[in-house]
């Protein structure tokens, strides 16, 4: 394929007042498009250069009167058979009748827009030229673009056939798809104007109607004033197309100046001079103004329309004026003008925005009553509202009454959807939705993608939300910044703080500024996570970037330093709070007296308590509750009650957490019955206990040797529906041991065999965990799969694998099926112990049953079989993972940094990225920085590697 490069115009550069250089420059590397070689020489060589002398109509900086290059543009690879076609064309245009030419008829589907702009510049007879450029420009599948009215306007100029080229020009403007367009397409009639062809009154009304569609305000002004200059007399048009493009911009001053120079030239305001003006004042919320145009047209005998109403039911919709903008639609009906489905969507829009949906689908009703339709905008609006009080399902009814009518949903109509529905906690439903607007054609923007994504990270599928985000980068529309603090939050939710941090760089990398959400998320993760170093880096560097930590990353550092027990450091920020002038809140005050109140500090807390209330800030539930757990957890459980009593006597009741606190607390001394007591009272008092609660509470009783009753508080903590967790049943299984150890002394005393238990077992063996079940099954608690899904799990993470693999046995005998965190639970625990194959039989078996597998499964298999010397193995499987859906990154960054790199597996990290790279799954830059920041740490030069030389050509490639 031959590629032309465009030059720039031979002609001197002419300064105008609304197009800059830079501008010019942008318009002319961005729009140039692909054009004949013959036709670019010809043009160099035309006699428009004589024009260079001429002044400028418009003012406008000269562009080449060259057509423009483009890189989209396609020439045909062969040029013999470009000048082919371009020749029989010409030859036919020779024949009189060329018009009943059956091989043009049969060519014409072959003809393009270059070999067009050819023709009509090569072709002898300009006749013929004229007509054929209209002929063509009317068959199917065939259309004009921009080169082609330059080359032939360039013709016409040159033989002067000022009449059909006035025409074209119009056409060439009407033609303007965008501002580049017609800034390209100004900048070229600018240059072949001339005193024998200036812009008439018809071609300047046409040209300044294209620059108000594109609200391209400053050259329209300057059009108007050129007009005036050249003696051009202005229409009617001319003054409403101009006043009405101002007062879009809000500039009604200005508008009523254009408005009294209407008045000199004689002209009198009609309504859609005034319908514009209320439409200036309704956009700068100046009401009363608008209704002073209204009266003012109405005494002036002229009658205002629909557009007129529709635009003040607009603006007293915007202000909040809805029941006024009813009374306006009730008054247009009145008045025997029928309003358009636009008039009755602003108001039903407005009263849905404030919940009154049902009074918007009763006004639905009445438009169809007087046969008016709903359109996209109506149901756009009613599927938001419904969605926004809960009718969820009565707006997807609307989504699907849409389609039935073949209406077609806009982006609008799918987000105001998709993101109801993602708060409602519907996302499969919304997911689907999604799913379907890309198979159907349907443009996401940003804000679709990042509902989606937020909804995949709210549901803890944070691998399906970055395929996502890869798509968005690789295809658009581009992530914005929301779309980044929502990764970045999802990470942070589950605790994986590395990739937090590195998508915080790859934002970076790819220009999206962090904001101020940015950084307040990545400090309270951090810190809630007890990375207190990396929580202070990213809290200074919010600084270093001029922007102001306020009240919740303060919060965030002081919390997770009182928790993490450096409460000195926690209370010089909390003094450093106040000396930059950041309100202090209770939560600010209550994270400081939280860590005071667990390092047993409570005359500070007390002071601390006092200062608050001088601030005018009253201890809330919280406050109450912190100290008491503090005093709880130090064994001063009978000052705890003092402040319980305290806050009730100050009508703060207590929350769950206050009574938590003090069960523990009453338990830790040994008072496991008042403590009961204390749990009667909550549930009395409608406060619902958890399995903290519980648990606490069982211990409590299995410290006292009490088990039997700590099994009917397991009873009666399943009856009120409350999920016992790994630590319920671990002090179960505590207690059980040491009733356990306490029969097999009895036995050693009387020498007979009571109780069977394995002697001088230490852990918790299979046989109380099935002493446990028994015991749950003798209470009327009998084992469900929650139960063994809870304690496989638990038994895994504590490296009980026998134990976990009895159990599973044991749950299958009783018909239950493991579901998949039970099988996540044994692979993981078999690769940590390198049980390959075990772990290899347990993935084959998730992969069989559909469930979902995640890279960190990959990550823990890859690396027992490179532990175990199956390296071949761990690329098949990893070549394999490539086959799914993954993002390119997150595949590094959490199998090979935080996987092989981490353990120090190198050949093996190197050859899978060469696996990858070899399939195109090439990763960021900034991903090959993190390898090699990798490298480094664990004593390897990047320099040695093939890894520097990709960094060298993707730094170079930038």
């Amino acid at each position: 394929m031959t590629t032309f490069v465009y030059s720039p115009s031979p002609l001197a550069p002419r300064t105008h007042p609304l197009i800059s250089k830079t501008q010019l420059k942008n318009t002319l590397a961005t729009t140039h498009e692909r054009f004949s070689h013959e036709m670019v020489n010809r043009l160099k060589t035309q006699c428009l250069v004589h024009l260079q002398n001429h002044s400028s109509v418009l003012g406008f900086l000269n562009f080449s009167s060259k057509p423009h290059i483009s890189p989209h543009f396609s020439v045909p690879s062969s040029r013999e058979s470009f000048q082919a076609i371009v020749s029989r064309v010409c030859a036919i245009l020779s024949q009189v009748r060329w018009k009943e030419s059956s091989e043009l008829k049969q060519l014409s589907p072959q003809l393009k827009a270059h070999h067009v702009a050819e023709i009509v510049a090569v072709h002898k007879d300009m006749q013929s030229v004229i007509q054929f450029f209209y002929w063509i420009s009317k068959r199917p599948f065939y259309k004009h673009n921009m080169n082609c009215f330059i080359s032939i306007l360039n013709r016409l100029v040159r033989d002067r056939e000022f009449a059909p080229a006035d025409h074209i020009r119009i056409l060439m403007i009407k033609y303007c798809r965008n501002e580049e367009e017609i800034r390209r397409a100004v900048a070229f009639l600018d240059e072949i104007s001339g005193k024998d062809f200036g812009f008439s009154l018809y071609s300047s009304n046409t040209l300044l109607i294209q620059l108000a569609k594109f609200e391209m305000v400053q050259a329209a002004r300057n059009l108007y004033k050129q007009m005036l200059n050249s003696g051009i007399k202005p229409s009617l048009l001319t003054f409403n197309t101009l006043i009405n493009i101002l007062c879009k911009k809000g500039e009604v001053r200005e508008a009523e100046l254009i408005l009294s120079q209407l008045f000199k030239y004689e002209f009198s305001p009609d309504v859609f001079t005034y319908t514009s003006l209320i439409l200036g004042y309704c956009r700068n919320h100046k009401l009363d103004l608008a209704f002073g145009v209204f009266d003012r047209m109405v005494k002036e005998g002229c009658d205002p329309n629909s557009v007129t109403y529709s635009t003040l039911i607009n603006g007293l919709c915007n202000v909040g004026r809805v029941e006024e903008a009813l009374d306006m639609l009730e008054e247009m009906i009145e008045k025997g003008i029928e309003p358009t489905v636009y008039t009755y969507t602003l108001p039903i829009t407005a009263l849905c925005a404030i919940e009154r949906e049902e009074e918007a689908i009763e006004l639905v009703a009445g438009m169809k009553k007087r046969g008016c339709h709903p359109n996209v905008q109506t149901y756009t609006a009613l599927i938001s509202g419904l969605s926004r009080v809960g009718k969820l399902e009565v707006a997807i009814g609307l989504y699907h009454k849409m389609l039935k009518e073949g209406l077609i949903p806009n982006t609008v109509t799918y987000n105001a959807l998709i993101n109801e529905l993602c708060v409602g906690g519907r996302f499969s439903t919304a997911l689907k939705i999604f799913h379907w607007m890309e198979g159907h054609g349907s443009l996401a923007n940003s804000q679709t993608y990042n509902e989606i994504i937020k909804g995949l990270c709210l549901g803890g599928d944070i691998e399906k939300a970055m395929v996502l985000f890869e798509k968005m980068l690789k295809m658009g529309p581009f992530p914005t910044v929301v779309t980044y603090n929502t990764l970045i939050n999802g990470y942070l939710a589950k605790g994986n703080v590395n990739n937090a941090a590195r998508l915080l760089d790859l934002m970076k990398e790819n220009g999206c500024q962090p904001d101020e959400w940015t950084y307040n998320e990545l400090v309270s993760g951090f810190s809630k996570w007890g990375k207190l170093e990396y929580a202070s880096f990213y809290f200074q560097e919010m600084v270093k970037c001029g922007l102001s930590p306020n009240l919740v990353s303060y919060t965030a550092l002081i919390d997770g330093h009182s928790k993490d027990g450096k409460v000195d450091i926690a209370l010089s920020l909390f003094e450093r709070m106040e000396e930059t002038g950041c309100s202090l809140n209770v939560e600010s005050y209550n994270a400081v007296i939280n860590g005071l109140s667990k390092e047993n500090r409570f005359s500070e807390a007390e002071k601390i308590c006092d200062k608050m209330a001088e601030q005018g800030l009253l201890p809330n539930v919280i406050t109450y509750t912190t100290l008491i757990d503090g005093l709880c957890r130090n064994g001063r459980t009978q000052f705890a009650f003092k402040i319980f009593h305290d806050m009730e006597k100050r009508k703060c009741l207590p929350n769950l957490y206050t009574y938590s606190s003090l069960i523990y607390g009453l338990c830790q001394e040994g008072k496991a019955s008042e403590a009961e007591m204390l749990l009667n009272e909550m549930e009395r008092k409608g406060v619902d206990p958890d399995e903290v609660t519980f648990t606490s509470l069982i211990d409590g009783f299995i410290v006292q040797g009490r088990m039997d009753h700590a099994f009917l508080l397991l009873r009666r903590m399943v009856d009120v529906g409350c999920k016992p967790n790994y630590r319920t049943y671990s002090v179960l299984l505590k207690g059980l041991q040491k009733e356990c150890l306490l029969l097999e002394e009895k036995v050693a005393v009387q020498h007979e065999a009571v109780y069977s238990c394995s002697p001088h077992e230490k852990d918790v063996n299979f046989e109380i965990v099935s002493n446990l079940l028994a015991r749950m099954s003798e209470i009327g608690c009998e084992p469900t799969l929650d139960t063994y899904n809870v304690l496989i799990s638990g038994l895994c993470r504590k490296g009980r694998l026998n134990e976990a693999k009895q159990l599973v046995k044991d749950m299958e005998e009783r018909s239950f099926s493991p579901e998949r965190e039970i099988y996540y639970s044994l692979l993981t625990a078999h690769c940590k112990s390198l049980e390959v194959d075990l772990a290899l039989k347990i993935f084959n078996l998730i992969e069989a049953k559909g469930f979902q597998l995640h890279l960190s499964i990959y990550r823990a298999l890859i690396y027992a079989l490179c532990k175990a010397g199956r390296a071949e193995e761990a690329q098949d499987l990893f070549a394999n993972m490539l086959d799914k859906q993954w993002n390119t990154d997150e595949i590094v960054w959490t199998v090979l940094v935080d996987g092989l790199l981490k353990e120090g597996e190198l050949d093996l990290c190197m050859k899978l990225l060469h696996i990858m790279e070899s399939r195109n799954f090439s990763p960021n830059r900034l991903t090959y920085e993190i390898l090699g920041r990798e490298l480094s740490r664990i004593g390897k030069s990047i320099e040695t590697e093939p890894l520097a030389d990709k960094l060298k050509v993707l730094k170079d490639g930038n």
